[in-house]
C-alpha cells in the first residue's frame, strides 16, 4: 500500500517511479502516514512549479533522477590499494553535480586510492572523471568529469538551520527516499574520524554512499556517509543514516579545487581502528605497515591515556591525539598490554602518505 501511495505522489509531481523509486526501510516510531505527508509536502516544495502544476495528459517528459543533480560513480582502485581489504577493489555510489563545469561532490572513501573513475547520468553513458581531492577531516571527496554531464547542478543550502523532524529527501543514483532529520550531534568513527556535528536521518535507506540530502528549498545540505543503528542517539536504537553537513565544505572548497587539499595542517594519524570499552580504546585493527604497527600496537591492546591523560571515549581520544601536534609528531600513548600499562611512543604520519597513488609515467 505504501508503494502504491508513493507511486501516486510521484506521478502527481511528474516523476518516473521506474527511475525515481522509494528506497525506504520501514519507518520506525513515526509511522507511514507521517512519512507520506512529509514526502508530499516536500515534493511540492522541492520540485519546480511546472512539474507540479502541469495538466494531466500533457506531453512532458517524466522527470527522472537527473532532476536532482546526481550521477552514478563507479571506481576501480589501484591493484595494491591498502583499502581493498576494507572497502573492496571496486566501489559504487552517488556523485552530486555542484557546478556547470563537471565538478562532482561525493563521500571520499568511495574514491580513495582510485585508479579509474567513471560517472554516469540517467542515460547510462559513462564519462571518465579524475580525483581532485579527499579531505580526511570532513570526509568529502571531489571529482572532475572529463566533460560536464547532462545534469543540472545543485545549489548549497544552510545545514546549520536544519531542525529535528524536518522532512528531507535522500537522493541516490538509484532513486529518491523521503526521510526526517531526527538528530544532530557529534559523530566519532572507529577509524580516527570525528565530526563535531553530523546530521542523522530516519528511516534508513540503502545506497547512501555519497547520496544527496536535500531540503525543502531543493538545496543540498549534506552528503551520505553511513548507515547507523542509533539515528536517535542514546534515546532509542532506530536505524538511519549519517550525513556530513554541507556547511563543512564551504570554507575549504576553493582550496580543494585549487590545491587538492585544505590549507589546514594534516592531523597525526596512527593507523588503528578502535572500540569504545567503557571509555577506553580497545584496538580492533592495526593497519599493515602503519605507524601503530611499527610502534608495536596489536589487536586487543587497550589505550587508556594520551600523554599521561586518561581518555574517555572516542571523541576525547581523538581530540587528545590531534592536540599532540601536526602529522609527524610523536604521540605518547598509555597502553594496557595484558596486565601492565606501558608507555608507547608512536611516530605519526599524514594519512595521505600511507595511501597508494595511481602510477604516473
Amino acid at each position: 500500500m505504501m508503494i502504491q501511495i508513493l507511486a501516486m505522489l510521484y506521478g502527481r509531481f511528474g516523476l518516473d517511479l521506474h527511475r525515481v523509486h522509494p528506497r525506504t526501510v520501514h519507518a520506525q516510531r513515526r509511522g507511514a502516514a507521517l512519512m507520506l505527508a512529509g514526502a508530499a509536502w516536500l515534493a511540492l516544495a522541492v520540485l519546480p512549479a511546472t512539474a507540479a502544476d502541469a495538466p494531466r495528459g500533457d506531453n512532458r517528459e517524466p522527470r527522472t533522477i537527473d532532476a536532482f543533480s546526481v550521477v552514478k560513480i563507479h571506481v576501480r582502485t589501484v591493484p595494491d590499494a591498502r583499502s581493498r581489504s576494507t572497502l573492496g577493489p571496486e566501489r559504487e555510489g552517488t556523485g552530486i553535480v555542484i557546478d556547470s563545469s563537471g565538478l562532482i561532490l561525493t563521500i571520499g572513501y568511495l574514491i580513495q586510492e582510485a585508479e579509474s573513475v567513471e560517472i554516469a547520468a540517467a542515460d547510462g553513458r559513462p564519462l571518465p572523471a579524475s580525483v581532485l581531492a579527499y579531505d580526511f577531516s570532513t570526509g568529502f571527496g571531489l571529482l572532475r568529469a572529463i566533460k560536464p554531464p547532462p545534469v543540472r547542478p545543485i545549489s548549497f543550502g544552510d545545514s546549520a538551520k536544519l531542525g529535528d523532524s524536518e522532512p528531507v529527501l535522500i537522493v541516490g543514483f538509484d532513486g529518491v527516499a523521503p526521510a526526517f532529520v531526527v538528530s544532530r550531534r557529534p559523530f566519532a568513527g572507529y577509524w580516527e574520524y570525528l565530526l563535531d556535528e553530523a546530521i542523522f536521518t530516519a528511516p534508513a535507506t540503502v545506497n547512501w554512499q555519497g547520496a544527496a540530502l536535500i531540503n525543502k528549498e531543493g538545496k543540498l545540505i549534506g552528503v551520505g556517509s553511513l548507515v547507523v543503528g542509533d539515528a536517535l542517539g542514546a534515546r532509542a536504537q532506530v536505524p538511519g543514516n549519517m550525513f556530513v553537513p554541507i556547511d563543512l565544505l564551504k570554507p575549504i572548497l576553493g582550496d580543494l579545487i585549487a590545491q587538492g587539499k585544505s590549507t589546514a595542517k594534516p592531523r597525526p594519524w596512527l593507523g588503528i581502528s578502535t572500540q569504545d570499552l567503557q571509555g577506553k580504546m580497545m584496538v580492533t585493527r592495526v593497519s599493515p605497515e602503519s605507524p601503530a604497527e611499527e610502534a608495536g600496537l596489536v589487536n586487543g591492546d587497550i589505550i587508556v591515556g594520551v600523554r599521561g591523560e586518561q581518555v574517555q571515549g572516542h571523541a576525547d581520544f581523538y581530540r587528545k591525539l590531534w592536540a599532540s601536534g601536526d602529522a609527524g609528531a610523536e604521540v605518547m600513548l598509555d597502553v594496557l598490554k595484558g596486565t601492565e600499562v606501558k608507555k608507547l611512543g608512536v611516530k605519526s604520519i599524514d594519512r595521505n602518505q600511507y595511501l597508494r597513488r595511481q602510477p604516473t609515467y
